[in-house]
Formats: C-alpha cells, structure tokens, sequence
C-alpha cells in the first residue's frame, strides 16, 4: 500500500468535490457553523499524519478534548482522496492534507479552509528519478511517468525550472503510484518522479539516480492539519485541543527514550512499514516540533512565494476550476492579513494563532 495513498489531486476530483459540495449546503445545519461539542476529523496514512492516529489510538486527542469539554473522533480513511472528498462535501470538520490539494480542492470546491497546524514538509520524501545519468538536464524529451497532477507532478514543474525547462520539454506520462516501482524496472521507462516509500525503493536499484527532490525547494510541500473556517471561528476550543495535543504527540514520538522508539515503531506498523522504513522517511521530513518553529515558519514570506508557486501551477492545470479566469480567482489568506488573489473570494487561510498559544503555553 502506497503511503501517500495517491496524494492526487486532479481536475475531475476538483469538480466532484465542487458538486458533492453544492448537495450538502442543502442539508440543515450545514449552511452556517455553529457553537457545538462534538467534532469529526479525517485523516489518511502518511510519514507526517501518522501521529494523528498514534493520538488517538493512545488517547491524546481525547484528553485535550476532554480538557475543552467537547469530544473530537479523529477516523481514519484509508483513501487519501476519499478523506478530501468527505471532507469538501461535509462529512469532517477536519482533514490532514497537503498545502496544493487544499487549495486545488476544498478551496476551489467553495469550502472556506484553514491550516490549522503546519505539521510538516517534505525535506526529500519527493524525487525525480532518471536511469542511467545524475545530470537533471538529461530529461529533456524523456517521458516521464508520475501521478498526473499530484504533489510529484508540481515537485517535476520545480525541478525543470530549475533548468530552465517546463513541461513542453518532456511528456509527462500517468502512472499510479502503486506501478511507479515497477515501471521504472522496465526497459523502456527512464524517468519517474514519485513519494516515498517508493522513493526509497528506486535510490537502492542500479543504476537509478535520484536529480532533484523535495529538499531542493524546502518548505512548498507542506503537511497541515486543516479546519473549515468557520467551525473553527465559532468553536476555538477545537483549534485548542487539536493544537495541544499535537504538540504533546510530537514531543512523546521525537523524545529519547523507550517510549519515544515504541511511538515511531507503532506509527510505522500502522503505516505498514517497519521501524527502520519510518525512521528513514522520518529523516526527509522536516517536523516542526517546536511551535515557536512553526510559527516563524507561517509568519516568514516562505508561504506566500510558495502558495505563489501552487496557484500558479494549479490555475496552469486546471485545478482551480473551468470558471477560473486567472490565478488570482481564489483568495489565500495569510498570518498578517495580506490576500494573495481576490479579497472577495477567501477560500484558504493561513494562521498562526493557535501554533502561538502552544508556543506561549497557553493552550
């Protein structure tokens, strides 16, 4: 089972969401958030959102919820898209996701979202990968096999400006995630771009080098906690107890002792991995296990060039729907309140609110 579980998100997905969402305003109580007790969150099998349901499981999540009187039932997917889905048409208050399909879907799908918790991102978990050359440039005229759209695909855009190509130098090919490893053991593949674990698998075959990864445009492949804003508006106490409990599940799994090692050996075992399998994508992605870390994170201008990067990318392929006149159509909001895109259309948010309490230790 592919960890990123199709970390994907295309233009048919965009526009399911968009309409699952139109059918769900109709339901009662979905048309304005109100103050309540009780919260569902989705989450989906990856290095970075393994410790959503090593919390739960071992009843972190529960105690912060109980700490703020309201109960939060955090529920695995096994689907990644699936969990978007839910999520976008009304079924989770909650969903971890990356930073591009936040905006590529719920966002563009109407959902007025908020990054809640910037977890992670990704320090090499995501590479290109050529057969026979360490040289970048010799991609060009390759076909390049990857999940058409996904992270890989944006993290390949990147790497080819870094040559001064785009992808009108290459063909891009879709392949699932699930085929990437196999694909690139044919003959007649040279080229892949793809997610770990598969990564990890390509860099131990011969002759496979890997030209450019993740670590190459350090903080544009975000993993975030995100919330619908105006749940999180009109009930805080679930950004609190998210918040706290996040940070108490990092500083047991990232700590120097034995239940530290039993943390990430329980992570790895539900994310169908081995201990020495986690640790190794553990080590190519950048936690921010300290919220000051996070906060001066969300509060530098690395977000805003890189939400830059995403919607461009996302307006170029589609993502940002058939009614999209320019990139500017959906509004990203960001800690200091400056808008990247349209004032009158806010659809992604980021804050620094809660991660500040935590630092503060106010939560």
């Amino acid at each position: 089972m592919s960890q990123r579980q199709t970390r994907t998100s295309n233009k048919v997905l965009a526009l399911l969401c968009a309409t699952v969402l139109s059918v769900s305003l109709f339901v009662p109580g979905q048309v304005a958030a109100q103050e309540r007790d009780s919260f569902r969150i989705a989450w989906s099998i990856y290095v970075g959102w393994m410790p959503w349901g090593w919390g739960e499981a071992e009843g972190i999540i529960d105690k912060w919820a109980d700490k703020y009187d309201i109960e939060i039932d955090v529920v695995q997917i096994n689907d990644y898209i699936e969990s978007i889905n839910l999520y976008t048409g009304g079924g989770f208050d909650g969903v971890t996701i990356t930073n591009m399909d936040a905006l590529a879907i719920p966002a563009a799908g109407g959902v007025d979202t908020t990054a809640l918790v910037i977890g992670d991102f990704s320090d090499g978990n995501d590479g290109v990968v050529l057969k026979g050359t360490d040289d970048l440039r010799d991609i060009r005229g390759q076909r390049v096999h990857l999940v058409e759209l996904s992270v890989s695909h944006y993290l390949l855009a990147r790497a080819l400006e870094s040559v001064e190509m785009t992808e009108r130098d290459i063909q891009v090919v879709n392949t699932s995630d699930a085929d990437i490893v196999a694909a690139f053991a044919s003959d007649d593949v040279q080229a892949v771009t793809t997610w770990n674990p598969q990564l990890n698998e390509l860099r131990g075959m011969a002759n496979a080098h890997v030209v450019f990864d993740s670590s190459g445009i350090p903080g544009e492949i975000m993993d975030l906690m995100v919330v619908k804003t105006e749940v999180l508006e009109a009930n805080p106490a679930l950004g609190k107890a998210l918040t706290g409990a996040w940070y108490e599940i990092l500083e047991t799994m990232f700590g120097g002792d034995d239940m530290a090692m039993q943390a990430r050996a329980d992570m790895a075992d539900a994310a169908g991995t081995d201990l020495e399998g986690y640790e190794a994508q553990l080590e190519l992605t950048r936690f921010f296990v300290d919220p000051a870390e996070a906060v001066t994170f969300v509060e530098s201008d690395q977000p805003r060039d890189t939400m830059n990067s995403v919607r461009e990318f996302a307006f170029e392929h589609g993502l940002l729907g058939e009614s999209a006149p320019s990139p500017d159509f959906i509004g990203i909001e960001f800690p200091d309140g400056f808008v990247l895109g349209s004032e009158d259309n806010v659809k992604f948010r980021f804050t620094a609110e809660y991660m500040q309490m935590a630092a503060d230790g106010e939560l």
